[in-house]
């Protein structure tokens, strides 16, 4: 029996490179304020072998390195470290896990897809964790993409 990993995508009109980057700009789609904490953001992310943690209140953390990137087309980050609080058996989940960001031209759009690696239903988290990538994926970073582009800058 195959675990289906989590995975989902949104369609935006800019360009490969225009999705490459914001991708790579972590602190400006995934740090937002949630139940009345906000997440912080520390180190680099747009780079082979950067390094960043996520961290929100004492609920989340994440260390993430980013082992693949391919400019225009794929980033992937592996979480070397995680800590998931609310989680009361492997609080330490993601660990081990990957996120990747596949980029693809799609006619006048572009397709990202984003798939997280080892999130398999099994997983206590998996149901939570679904809730909030849908929530980061097709919100925070579609936002994030859609909003600067049609700006053609970045907001305040």
């Amino acid at each position: 029996m195959k675990m289906q990993n989590y995975s989902t995508s949104i369609e935006v009109t800019a360009s490969l490179e225009d999705v490459f980057n914001h991708i790579n700009d972590v602190s400006k789609w995934w740090v937002r304020e949630a139940a009345g904490i906000c997440t912080e953001f520390e180190g680099n992310s747009s780079t082979l072998d950067d390094e960043f943690i996520l961290r929100h209140g004492d609920v989340h953390y994440s260390k993430h390195k980013l082992i693949e990137v391919v400019p225009n087309k794929k980033v992937v980050w592996l979480v070397t470290d995680s800590k998931l609080t609310w989680i009361k058996e492997n609080k330490q989940a993601w660990t081990g896990t990957k996120m990747i960001f596949e980029i693809v031209a799609n006619r006048e759009k572009t397709t990202l897809i984003f798939t997280h690696k080892g999130l398999v239903p099994q997983l206590e988290c998996y149901e939570h964790c679904v809730h909030f990538w849908d929530r980061i994926i097709k919100e925070w970073l579609f936002n994030h993409i859609t909003l600067t582009e049609k700006c053609g800058k970045e907001r305040n």
